[in-house]
């Protein structure tokens, strides 16, 4: 009701109906609750406060805050984070007891909410400012901060165009169904290839016959077997979940261009072939109407590329094979040309070999797709190179006594195919730092949000990420929730350090992070060879 028949863009839609993401959080009588799974029936004679009813003052000062802390990158997801953050610590800012709320509270408020650009660390620091303001200190302003090289440096680091202000933080960055006319036809996937068209969304979706997806019990499987070699380190992945939160969506008048289905930011790489522009400029032609593509989270899960799985080894000299999982038909020569060539950038001594494999579509646009496995893989040769030579005194093909294998607080390092440079460590009580080079900073606020996201993003890749799929190769797990996106209680604190004063053009430094704190974890949780290592770990600390 409140997007589709009241317009009220602020409610996103990341996943309804299956209520997990956050992103329709309002208020009912004051308390947030998620709309997608509330029943209008429920709320006669009830009060429902959506983002745009706050206070000016309330939503100034939190956009201000996210803004100063890099809590928001592409912004879909804040309009829901900030009405939950807004009630916790009161419309006017201030909690009961005054100060910010504590950690726990927070990490607890944010249970109802997937964010997947940020790592969290920055949304409650934003927390703690807000908190700090209402007790008297200083309020936060973005003033003398140069957004424009602030949009630059996110361009860099999520491959797209991408604003940065307090109106994306209100969700007003463009997104594509948030500006389509409201009298357009609207197309939904009906499940056999094609689209379902009705007036209304509900419409459509009555007639595709859209079912509400599912989790499953089904087990992650590891589709590609590691080859027989004399390895130092094994390795084995299974398809994963990019987890972008906004569903792809575009719409176009007959003729006309369609709306980008990127609004702000790049959904790492995985709405970059995005079928849904031309699907839109395709019907809009065909019924003479402006017509609205739009996915489901459950469309985007079937439908939408995945990191391909991969399986390989590698000795202690850096010498090894890695598989990657393609299609049956195989993949273009020139994409495959490029793949090999970031691999041989990041691991020389590794050779690639593409395995057919039935499954959901895979993309190598995704951030770092198979070049950062290889990173990893060569990073923790090294590592076991000198544990080799150090600790055992024997030779670069002898297996690592297990009892040696868990390496905490040993830096590795990451230099991406493009130059960005990235060292990571994994602490002894779990806390990770890390180091970046990515040329000129330009922006360090917004740097650093990227190195923390992409360290979210590593520590689920390693540890809990993954989906399953049946023989079939259709995917199983279908929620949101069902992905292993680590939840804000799971995120351990992030140190990040910018190598100051460099003279080197700016560069993506998160890809370099995503593969170097990766490399850390793993060796931290002893190398085990399948991931995820411990898919319990999404949702503690």
């Amino acid at each position: 009701m409140l997007r589709h028949q009241l317009g009220i863009t602020s409610v996103k839609d990341g996943c309804s109906p299956q209520g997990q993401c956050g992103c329709c959080t309002v208020w009912v009588d004051g308390a947030p609750r998620v709309a997608c799974v509330t029943p209008v029936r429920r709320l006669e004679g009830r009060e429902v406060t959506t983002l745009d009813g706050l206070p000016d003052a309330v939503r100034r000062q939190w956009a201000e805050a996210l803004v100063a802390t890099g809590g928001s990158q592409c912004g879909f997801c804040t309009p829901g984070i900030l009405m939950r953050l807004a009630a916790l610590t009161g419309v006017d800012g201030a909690p009961p007891s005054g100060g910010p709320p504590p950690p726990d509270t927070v990490d607890q408020a944010l249970l109802a909410h997937l964010c997947r650009c940020t790592g969290w660390q920055t949304i409650e620091e934003a927390v703690r400012l807000v908190g700090a303001a209402s007790s008297g200190e200083p309020p936060t302003s973005s003033g003398s901060r140069d957004l424009a090289a602030a949009a630059e440096r996110a361009r860099l680091e999520g491959g797209m165009p991408q604003r940065v202000g307090g109106e994306v933080v209100l969700g007003r960055a463009g997104f594509a169904d948030d500006t389509c006319p409201a009298d357009a036809l609207v197309a939904v996937p009906d499940g056999e290839g094609g689209y379902a068209v009705g007036e209304t969304v509900a419409a459509a979706r009555a007639v595709a016959g859209k079912v509400q997806g599912r989790s499953t019990s089904l087990a992650l499987d590891h589709p590609v077997a590691v080859p027989a070699g004399p390895w130092a380190v094994e390795l084995a992945t299974t398809w994963v979940e990019p987890g972008y939160v906004e569903p792809d969506a575009s719409w176009c008048a007959p003729g006309g261009e369609p709306a980008s289905p990127v609004g702000n930011g790049g959904a790492f790489g995985g709405k970059q072939r995005s079928p849904v522009p031309g699907d839109a400029r395709r019907l809009a032609d065909l019924h003479g109407r402006t017509v609205r593509v739009l996915w489901s989270r459950e469309d985007v899960v079937r439908r939408g590329p995945k990191r391909p799985p991969v399986a390989g080894g590698i000795d202690a000299g850096g010498s090894g094979v890695l598989r990657v999982g393609v299609p049956p038909g195989g993949v273009g020569p020139g994409v495959w040309a490029g793949v090999c060539a970031a691999v041989e950038a990041v691991a020389p001594g590794l050779v690639l070999e593409p395995v057919p494999l039935a499954g959901p579509a895979i993309s190598f646009d995704l951030r770092a797709a198979v070049w950062a496995e290889a990173a990893v893989l060569a990073a923790c040769a090294r590592v076991a190179g000198s544990v080799l030579d150090s600790d055992l005194g024997t030779d670069a093909a002898t297996e690592i006594d297990p009892a040696v294998r868990s390496r905490r607080d040993v830096p590795v390092e990451v230099v991406a195919p493009n130059g960005g440079r990235a060292t990571a460590r994994c602490r002894p009580d779990d806390s990770i730092e890390v180091t970046v080079d990515a040329g000129e900073a330009l922006d360090e606020v917004v740097l650093r949000s990227y190195v923390i996201g992409a360290t979210h993003q590593a520590l689920g890749w390693v540890r809990s990420e993954g989906i399953a799929v049946d023989e079939q190769g259709e995917v199983r797990d279908l929620t949101i929730r069902s992905f292993g996106i680590l939840q804000a209680r799971a995120m351990p604190p992030v140190e990040v350090v910018i190598e100051p004063g460099s003279d080197r053009p700016p560069v993506n430094a998160s890809d370099a992070v995503l593969a170097a704190v990766a490399a850390a974890r793993w060796l931290a949780d002893g190398l085990p060879p399948r991931w995820p290592t411990d898919r319990s770990a999404a949702g503690r600390r």
